[in-house]
């Protein structure tokens, strides 16, 4: 009988931005690591707290001696994407993948970094097939979102917030090139991956919030607006 080819798994970075979670994130910590527990993977999850004033920081850090595979990076700042961004480029794992604490899915990140036809795997709330039950103001939201990256950014992807995978190498090439922080990090790393030729994959997701959302959509929408002619401006 010939030697049997071992399987390669992948090795992942889930990268999950927190800022003042200490009523929530043991709860969410070891709901992901139930999900995650079966996928077919190496899989480390890196909590990048950021500027918390509670006791987040703490509570991860005890959480790290009984749960393998659990790390904690600390930004002295309160910045979702400059956390985001200081995870993807401290993994040094073949795909970074970008979790919530209240918005994970194990099945999601088997299917993603298993692809071979993708170096990006984007959770398309807008996707044919997907399944977003969240308030109408919430969808709406999105749509109007999605418009505006085809307006100004003359994108073809339907969603870049939510989960996301993304291989090393896109990470390597286009992380660092990244000026946006706040909350188009992630939008403006799918734009440069998009204009570099990677490939992006959108598939279905099913949303439901765990929980009432802490975000304030209505006072986003001048930032974001600005934002995303920045984004513009620094691509051309």
């Amino acid at each position: 009988m010939p030697p049997t080819t071992p399987i390669y798994a992948p090795t992942v970075t889930v990268v999950i931005p927190v800022h003042n979670e200490a009523d929530y994130i043991e709860g969410g910590l070891r709901q992901l690591f139930a999900e995650i527990a079966a996928v077919d993977a190496s899989v480390e999850v890196l909590v990048a707290e950021n500027g918390s004033t509670d006791d987040t920081a703490a509570i991860i850090t005890r959480l790290t001696e009984t749960m393998p595979g659990l790390s904690l990076l600390h930004l002295d700042t309160a910045d979702y994407g400059a956390a985001m961004r200081a995870g993807f480029l401290a993994s040094t794992a073949d795909w970074v993948v970008n979790f919530d604490i209240d918005y994970f899915s194990g099945d999601f990140l088997a299917g993603a970094v298993t692809r071979h036809d993708a170096d990006v795997v984007l959770a398309s709330k807008r996707a044919p097939g997907s399944d977003d039950r969240r308030s109408r103001f919430r969808k709406v939201a999105t749509w109007g979102f999605n418009l505006l990256l085809r307006t100004i950014l003359g994108s073809r992807v339907s969603d870049t917030h939510g989960m996301k995978a993304i291989r090393r190498a896109v990470i390597d090439v286009v992380a660092a090139e990244v000026g946006s922080t706040k909350d188009l990090f992630d939008t403006e790393l799918v734009i440069r991956a998009e204009r570099a030729g990677f490939r992006i994959v959108e598939v279905p997701v099913t949303v439901e919030e765990r929980r009432q959302s802490r975000s304030r959509l209505v006072r986003r929408i001048p930032r974001t607006v600005r934002g995303l002619w920045r984004i513009r401006r620094s691509l051309r």
